[in-house]
């Protein structure tokens, strides 16, 4: 490896500007005013070159906020089986899946995009997705209560597409229906 393939070390104040975007951007993407990148620059206290250095466009910025919380959201599925059991635990992960997309208003189109294009297929972010799903498909499969014969990408283009499909307000009754029935679908009929 030469040293141009070996990464900057980041300086630690670098590192810090960095968090505090990314968590000010969040909480001004969750709220219901659009606001401006130089906004989100001056509630952080950086000047907009620096937003602009660590995020060259809004959609970076997006990018980064969607994957540190889709890592977050990913990590749930291990604790969500370490407390119920794999299909509960399947359940609730999915109900958290759509929380999570459908409260960030400004990610959400990002997340729809993201996840549906052609693009995006072999992306870390499905992948990502997939990993949390299969681990508790591997568990509920080991305890009799998942079919044998599901796959996690299945689950998470049906979960994308429910969650497109039903985004607008007051649809939330709906997607609560159709994640019902991919549960009927996936768990093992009992003997």
């Amino acid at each position: 490896m030469s040293s141009h393939d070996t990464p900057k070390p980041v300086r630690a104040d670098a590192a810090r500007n960095r968090n505090r975007l990314l968590e000010a951007a969040r909480v001004a993407f969750a709220s219901e005013a659009p606001i401006s990148l130089k906004q989100i620059a001056r509630d952080t206290g950086v000047g907009i070159g620096t937003l602009y250095r660590h995020f060259p466009t809004r959609e970076a910025l997006v990018e980064a906020i969607y994957q540190q919380e889709l890592t977050q959201l990913c990590a749930e599925a291990e604790a969500l089986l370490s407390i119920q059991d794999p299909a509960r635990a399947l359940r609730s992960w999915m109900d958290r899946f759509a929380e999570y997309a459908s409260t960030r208003r400004e990610t959400t189109d990002a997340l729809r995009t993201a996840l549906t294009s052609d693009i995006m297929t072999a992306s870390r972010f499905r992948g990502q997705l997939c990993d949390a799903v299969q681990s508790i498909l591997d568990a509920g499969i080991a305890a009799g209560a998942i079919r044998d014969d599901v796959y996690a990408e299945d689950i998470v283009v049906a979960l994308v597409g429910m969650f497109a499909m039903t985004s607008q307000a007051g649809e939330r009754d709906q997607l609560v229906r159709l994640l019902d029935l991919l549960m009927d679908a996936v768990r093992r009929p009992p003997a």
